[in-house]
């Protein structure tokens, strides 16, 4: 639930952000266009030529397009909620002068998700707009897919940081990068369907919320069927970030208050 304190953190980053934003802003586009043109038409020419119908049915730029805006969102907020999260409860501790404010825990967590989920929406507008440009989707079709990016995001945003606020050291943070974050990016769909996995690891990408998030922005871009219910992955999606917000604010207030 929004309160205006929450509210006041997010003010907060927002005006850290002003003095930082056209670097993010210049590499939010440069990113998304590396990433098509490397993967989608480089890498896609010879994934076309080797498959007649293409990626099911498609072109490869086109079917990997949305997995990529989905997979940027997730890394996204997952950055979010790592280091610099670290950063405020033990290395700068900004976060125990916010609590020297009117702003309590509650209002603290939420914010920081607030937060992360607007970063997450600018990096995924990024993307949808270069794949406007690149004629994978229609301007209200990249739009749609956004919707279901911005979740994943938020969400990984909100579990990371509930992981974040629990550790001591950054050390774990490296190894959660190493095998939750990066194996999600590769294995859950976005650079290839999931059944070209063994069978013994299809259910486990199909847990990923980065799957989900996936099989919609696909079904909403280019209209294939997902392989799952939609309510199914909207509903997850939003449970993943409800649990997630949840598990940040007990730790949070055992790190900052004595």
């Amino acid at each position: 639930m929004t309160t205006p304190l929450s509210v006041r953190v997010v003010e907060a980053e927002l005006r850290t952000y002003r003095r930082t934003w056209r670097g993010s802003v210049f590499t939010g586009f440069l990113n998304p266009i590396l990433y098509l043109l490397a993967m989608g038409v480089g890498l896609g020419t010879l994934v076309d030529e080797n498959l007649s119908v293409g990626a099911d049915g498609i072109s490869y730029l086109a079917f990997i397009a949305p997995g990529l805006l989905v997979a940027t969102a997730m890394q996204t907020g997952a950055g979010e909620g790592a280091w610099k999260v670290m950063a405020a409860v033990k290395w700068r501790q900004t976060w125990h002068a916010t609590l020297a404010t009117p702003v309590g825990v509650g209002s603290l967590a939420l914010g920081q998700i607030y937060w992360s989920t607007l970063r997450v929406a600018m990096v995924s507008a990024s993307f949808a707009v270069v794949m406007v440009l690149f004629g994978v989707a229609s301007p209200p079709e990249a739009l749609g897919a956004m919707v279901p990016a911005i979740l994943v995001g938020a969400g990984m945003a909100a579990v990371t940081t509930a992981f974040t606020v629990r550790l001591q050291t950054d050390a774990p943070l490296a190894m959660y990068f190493r095998f939750v974050v990066i194996p999600m990016f590769l294995f859950s769909g976005v650079l290839f369907p999931i059944t070209q996995l063994p069978a013994w690891l299809q259910p486990v990408a199909q847990a990923t919320p980065v799957f989900h998030g996936v099989e919609l922005a696909r079904m909403i871009a280019l209209g294939i069927t997902p392989s799952v219910s939609p309510w199914i992955s909207w509903f997850y999606l939003a449970a993943v970030l409800v649990v997630g917000t949840v598990l940040v604010i007990a730790p949070l207030r055992r790190r900052l208050t004595p």
